[in-house]
């Protein structure tokens, strides 16, 4: 890990790969999948599919008579997703927006939004358009993190709950959606049917940078006002001296309509 700040921001499709694959990601990832319950026959959509690293599995659960929905706004994320899946011929890549998203009214039996929430403008609308297009009795899977859990373990404590309150104030757009899901379903009609959270661990600075933008976010907290420059870089490069450790808490939450 660099021991300067200013750590360039990772390509965010690539970054999205590098974070699925991770034990972490390989763990809630596995937990949402078996909860959403995606069976033979089912129409399934993936609402904020990124780079399409879900589909595969959700077209294999689906299998030779389902059909996947993956809508993504982004270009480079629906070219990664469209190369991800082009043998996959139940597999439909769509351009579109959570809040809008191309599908059809009650076509869909199975939903996920997956860390997408957290970014768009109003998360309230997105769950009422997922109700739109889900059928009664579907199901869907909702992930979010709650930053302001967000701890990094460092001699100097005050400038560890600076770095969090840039991030729960500045970076993030709805930092603590994740304590918020469970509610914002049901006001959107869905019932809520199985809450959980999950604790990430990074033990390896350089992965959590990574993951975590460690060196990019404590650059813009200084430039912010949030950390002096100087406490910032000490406390930056204490982090790859000895023992690491920081977590947050991820929430899932599983919904019928």
């Amino acid at each position: 890990m660099s021991s300067t700040l200013g750590v360039p921001r990772p390509d965010q499709a690539s970054y999205m790969l590098r974070a699925a694959a991770s034990d972490v990601g390989r763990l809630y990832k596995r937990q949402l999948l078996d909860l959403l319950d995606v069976r033979e026959g089912h129409t399934v959509l993936d609402a904020g599919c990124g780079p399409g690293t879900d589909l595969p599995t959700l077209a294999e659960r689906a299998g030779a008579t389902g059909t996947v929905i993956g809508v993504d706004r982004d270009p480079a994320m629906l070219a990664q997703a469209r190369e991800r899946t082009r043998e996959l011929r139940r597999v439909e890549i769509r351009e579109g927006d959570v809040l809008d998203p191309p599908v059809g009214p009650g076509t869909v039996d199975r939903a996920k939004i997956d860390r997408v929430l957290m970014h768009v403008d109003d998360p309230a609308t997105a769950l009422a358009q997922l109700r739109r297009v889900t059928r009664p009795g579907a199901r869907v899977a909702l992930a979010e993190p709650d930053w302001d859990t967000l701890i990094v373990d460092a001699e100097d404590l005050e400038t560890s709950r600076a770095f969090t309150r840039y991030t729960t104030t500045e970076a993030v757009r709805h930092a603590t959606i994740g304590r918020g899901l469970a509610r914002l379903a049901e006001q959107a009609g869905f019932a809520v049917e199985t809450v959980l959270a999950t604790t990430p661990v990074f033990r390896d600075a350089e992965e959590a940078d990574h993951t975590l933008g460690l060196g990019r976010n404590m650059e813009a907290a200084v430039t912010a006002g949030y950390v002096d420059r100087e406490r910032g870089r000490r406390w930056f490069t204490g982090l790859s001296q000895g023992t690491f450790f920081a977590s947050f808490t991820l929430v899932t939450v599983i919904c019928s309509r």
